[in-house]
């Protein structure tokens, strides 16, 4: 059972990424999923989450209008588009995996988390 993150990159301020969180000896269908970061010397934040059961998504304030998290189920796979990207965004991204009802913003509810994946965003 593995959670894999990757995506990440350098870009330049205003620029996009896409971020994946793909999972192998597991099928992500029926967890939630929850993108996190954390940036040097700061605590890990949520940033956004997909719901078990409905689909439904959440963002933090601070990337709400800027960044997408969906699900592609036949490629056991979740995306977190990240567009007009900022300086602020640089950080350690993380995927996580819940086997619970609903959405969590809270990193314990998680199950299982990937590796992590560096955002940097720099000119």
């Amino acid at each position: 059972v593995q959670l894999q993150a990757s995506g990440g990159g350098l870009v330049q301020p205003g620029g996009s990424l896409r971020l994946s969180c793909g999972a192998s000896g597991f099928s992500l269908d029926y967890y939630a999923i929850g993108w996190f970061r954390q940036a040097p010397g700061k605590e890990r934040e949520g940033v956004s989450c997909i719901s078990s059961s409905d689909g439904s998504t959440a963002y933090a304030d601070s990337v709400k209008g800027r960044f997408t998290i969906s699900r592609d189920n036949a490629k056991n796979t979740v995306y977190l588009q990240m567009n007009s990207l900022k300086p602020e965004d640089t950080a350690v991204y993380y995927c996580a995996a819940g086997n619970f009802y609903g959405s969590s913003w809270h990193p314990t509810a998680y199950d299982y988390w990937g590796q992590g994946t560096l955002v940097t965003v720099s000119s």
